[in-house]
């Protein structure tokens, strides 16, 4: 779209009767006072157990609900004269204790940081950190016609999701969230000991571009608080999503399924994504998630969604078809054509949490799985000692434009994988912690036995994805790879990463299992 082009859609939508003017740098909304909440406040409990992991409970000495940059950076100072441990919660969907951790002292509650404005003035889309990332969908849609290729839980908030690179149903069309973001504004403290706000941007001129860098993917939790973050793609305009998609869903009976169908169908799976997944190749525009349950449940699953305006119904018959090429089984197909954003916003059931204890793995795959390891999955999900519903692996398309970025132009290495991967399980009761942990975990060594029991970064892997942390890598009995935690996390980006670490969180304030080293 044309520059000007561009401008006379910005200026010309309007959010509803009520929006914000668009002639104008959008005026911030009316901020009410932080509000601090501790062990004796009947919202205490609300706030403390928002998170989405019950293996984790928190006791902060208080909360700070804040609603504004000047509120964190208060708080944070607070916290450092107070020798108090922080951490930050924006939609609370953590896998780990990075912020669930009895040493956080001082928990910082964004949640009512929820503004989504066009700021005229870097000509960019402004997102406080504590917006979910329906919120943002719908905002940014109904306003400006634009999206960004976020994730598909739309109760996400936009705080964690973005730094660890941020994937969805349109980045094999669009790229990462992260691949859009020109600017963040984070609160930081330096070799002062005193807390600040810095807003760094991508400009090759910024003398803080690192910092919008290190934001790029390298996770949350390391270099301080994200208050506030501006997108706006390298071609200027952000993102026009499809129209319509077609909503898919397919279903294959276990009691139809037998080893040798099982890894037929996925090993077909996989030989269709190798064929279209290349960069602007008509098949990037279905994006898929293939879910295996274990055995109690009565099926499994592949369900996406395709862009309409791509032969949708072309390329989803292209895609049953692959799969069912010798495998007699057929699988229950249900489809609707929704709306872009109905589709966007409806949530993606699937997976435990938030009132379970969970365990999630994770790997990214540049080509299929081997029959091999694909037995071992079958063996896994039907094993006769372990009858529990909710442990599943599942697979989700990658690639397309996500990998016509260079490994170093953002945070995000992982440049060259099809497919992503995770391991999650979910249970109810402490005394089970070590039978569910066992499961999880003998998967996961099985499916990388050829690596050592855990995800190398070879020919065929490329590393894990950091907004599915897994402290098991962290721990040299649990990763039998011979690659480093933060290798797998983050490539060679890691070294770039401390020295961000170095300048911007020298003192180590903002740190977890799995937090960027500063030397």
């Amino acid at each position: 779209m044309a520059d000007h082009s561009r401008r006379a859609v910005l200026r010309g939508a309007a959010l509803s009767a009520a929006a914000i003017p668009m002639g104008g740098t959008a005026p911030s909304p009316r901020k009410d006072p932080p509000i601090t909440v501790g062990p004796d406040d009947p919202r205490y409990r609300s706030l403390v157990l928002r998170g989405y992991n019950r293996r984790f409970e928190g006791r902060p000495d208080q909360i700070r609900v804040v609603t504004s940059t000047r509120d964190v950076v208060r708080a944070v100072d607070d916290a450092v004269r107070t020798r108090r441990r922080v951490a930050v919660r924006s939609g609370g969907h953590g896998f780990e204790n990075f912020v669930d951790d009895p040493a956080v002292r001082m928990l910082v509650d964004i949640s009512t940081m929820t503004a989504v404005e066009y700021d005229e003035r870097r000509d960019a889309f402004m997102v406080e950190a504590g917006a979910t990332l329906g919120e943002i969908y719908r905002r940014l849609y109904l306003g400006w016609g634009v999206t960004i290729p976020g994730g598909t839980g739309s109760d996400v908030g936009a705080g964690g999701h973005i730094t660890g690179g941020g994937y969805g149903a349109l980045c094999r069309l669009h790229g990462l969230t992260v691949d859009h973001l020109y600017a963040v504004e984070v609160v930081v403290v330096g070799r002062s000991g005193k807390a600040k706000s810095v807003v760094a941007t991508r400009e090759p001129s910024d003398p803080h571009r690192e910092l919008w860098w290190a934001h790029t993917g390298g996770g949350g939790g390391n270099f301080g608080i994200v208050t506030r973050y501006w997108f706006r793609s390298p071609t200027r305009s952000l993102p026009r999503p499809p129209a319509t998609v077609l909503d898919f869903s397919l279903d294959w009976p276990w009691d139809d399924l037998d080893r040798d169908s099982f890894i037929r169908l996925l090993r077909n799976y996989g030989r269709w994504t190798e064929r279209n997944s290349a960069p602007g190749s008509p098949g990037a525009a279905l994006y898929g998630e293939f879910t295996l349950t274990t055995r109690p449940s009565e099926t499994i699953t592949l369900s996406g969604q395709v862009a309409t305006d791509t032969g949708a119904n072309r390329l989803l018959g292209d895609l049953v078809n692959a799969l069912g090429h010798g495998v007699d089984v057929r699988p229950w197909r249900q489809t609707s054509t929704l709306p872009w954003l109905t589709a966007a916003t409806k949530g993606w059931g699937g997976g435990p949490g938030p009132f379970h204890r969970i365990k999630i793995k994770s790997g990214l795959r540049r080509r299929g799985f081997t029959d091999r390891q694909l037995a071992v999955v079958h063996h896994h999900l039907t094993r006769s000692d372990y009858g529990h519903p909710y442990g599943h692996m599942f697979i989700n398309t990658f690639g397309g434009r996500v990998n016509t970025v260079a490994p170093d132009a953002t945070a995000v290495s992982h440049r060259d994988s099809m497919f992503i991967v995770g391991f999650l399980v979910g249970w109810d009761d402490p005394a089970e912690d070590a039978r569910h942990l066992g499961w999880i975990r003998d998967l996961y060594r099985d499916v990388y036995a050829d690596g050592g029991g855990g995800v190398p970064a070879g020919t065929a892997d490329e590393g894990a994805y950091i907004n599915y942390p897994d402290t098991d890598l962290a721990d040299p009995k649990l990763n039998g790879s011979s690659t480093p935690w933060h290798a797998l996390y983050y490539g060679a980006n890691y070294t770039r990463l401390q020295q961000a670490k170095r300048r911007y969180d020298p003192h180590n304030v903002f740190h977890h299992a799995l937090s960027i080293r500063p030397t």
